[in-house]
C-alpha cells in the first residue's frame, strides 16, 4: 500500500544468487554463473560506466524528457501495431506519465528501480480493445507462459491463448475482476541494454526493461493526478484499476509501431520499429 501511493520513498534492486545464476546460465558451472550473473546485473545498472553516478543522471534526464513530452501531448489513447498485435489502449483523464525518478509524500526524491528504461502511466480499464500478443515469455508462479496472446473488449481480457502454460495464465486472469483488466502501460525501446543482452533474466525488475510492456491487474494510484487521494471507488470511476494482482509482460519489438491518439482522433508517431520516433 505505502509503494502503490509513493507515501515512502523505496528502491528494487537485485543481488546475485546461486539458484537465480543457474536459472539463467545452466550451461555454466555455479562460480562461474554467478559471476556471470553479477555482471550482467552492473552492466545493465551502468555501473560498470567510468563515472556510474554522471551514467545515471544523464540517463534520467533522458527519461524524464521523454515523460515531460508525452505529458504535455495528453494523448487520449495509445495504437500498438506489430505481428499479433493491434490493440487501442485508452488513457484516463489526469494520467501522469512517470520516468526513473519520482516525489515521495515525505519529501523525498527517489529512483524505485535499478535498473530502469521505461516512461509509465495508467490505461483506462474501461478503454483497452483488440488484440496483443506477448514478444518474450512470461515467467509467473515459478512457470514460464509461452506464445501467448490476450484480446480484449471495452478494457476488458475476453480471451487467452498460449502455446506453453495456458491454463496457469487463464488462473491470473481469474483471480479477480481487476485482473481481467490493465493497469500499466510503458514505453521502453526495443534496443535497451537489457534487450541487447538476448536472455530472459526470469525476474521481472530486468525483464520488463527488455521491451514495452502492459500489466494486468492494479494500477498505481500515484500515475493519475491525485489518485493517492481518492476512495478506491473514485479510483475506478476514474479509469484506474484495483486487483490483488500487477503482472507486467512484453508486447515490444523491433517490430512495433506505437501512435499517440489525441482526443480529436489525429495520431501522431510515438515509437517506430520499436524505437522512439520524438525528439527530445
Amino acid at each position: 500500500m505505502h509503494i502503490s501511493r509513493n507515501s515512502i520513498n523505496w528502491c528494487v534492486v537485485a543481488s546475485s544468487s546461486p539458484a537465480w545464476a543457474h536459472k539463467i546460465f545452466p550451461e555454466l558451472p555455479q562460480a562461474e554463473a554467478e559471476e556471470k550473473l553479477w555482471q550482467a546485473i552492473f552492466e545493465t545498472t551502468r555501473a560498470v560506466q567510468p563515472d556510474p553516478v554522471v551514467a545515471w543522471q544523464e540517463h534520467i534526464k533522458s527519461l524524464r524528457k521523454r515523460a515531460e513530452y508525452l505529458q504535455a501531448k495528453n494523448y487520449s489513447a495509445l495504437h500498438y501495431k506489430g505481428p499479433g498485435t493491434d490493440l487501442t489502449v485508452g488513457l484516463p483523464y489526469g494520467h501522469k506519465w512517470i520516468s526513473a525518478q519520482a516525489l515521495a509524500e515525505n519529501g523525498v526524491v527517489f529512483t524505485a528501480n535499478m535498473p530502469t528504461e521505461e516512461v509509465f502511466t495508467l490505461p483506462d480499464r474501461h478503454r483497452a480493445d483488440g488484440i496483443v500478443t506477448s514478444t518474450f515469455p512470461l515467467s509467473y508462479g515459478g512457470s514460464l507462459i509461452e506464445d501467448f496472446s490476450l484480446r480484449f473488449e471495452n478494457g476488458c481480457i475476453t480471451k487467452v491463448h498460449a502455446k506453453k502454460n495456458e491454463a496457469i495464465l487463464q488462473r491470473l486472469v481469474d483471480t479477480d475482476e481487476g485482473s481481467t483488466r490493465l493497469g500499466e502501460v510503458a514505453l521502453v525501446p526495443a534496443s535497451s541494454p537489457i534487450a541487447k543482452r538476448g536472455h530472459l533474466f526470469y525476474n521481472t525488475l530486468f525483464d520488463e526493461n527488455a521491451s514495452c510492456h502492459i500489466a494486468i491487474g492494479r494500477a498505481y494510484r500515484f500515475s493519475l493526478v491525485g489518485g493517492e487521494e481518492l476512495t478506491e471507488e473514485e479510483f475506478i470511476s476514474a479509469g484506474g484499476n484495483v486487483s490483488l494482482n500487477h503482472v507486467d509482460f512484453m508486447i515490444g519489438s523491433p517490430r512495433m509501431d506505437i501512435d499517440g491518439i489525441k482526443e480529436d482522433g489525429t495520431r501522431e508517431p510515438v515509437m517506430r520499429a520499436g524505437e522512439w520516433a520524438i525528439a527530445v
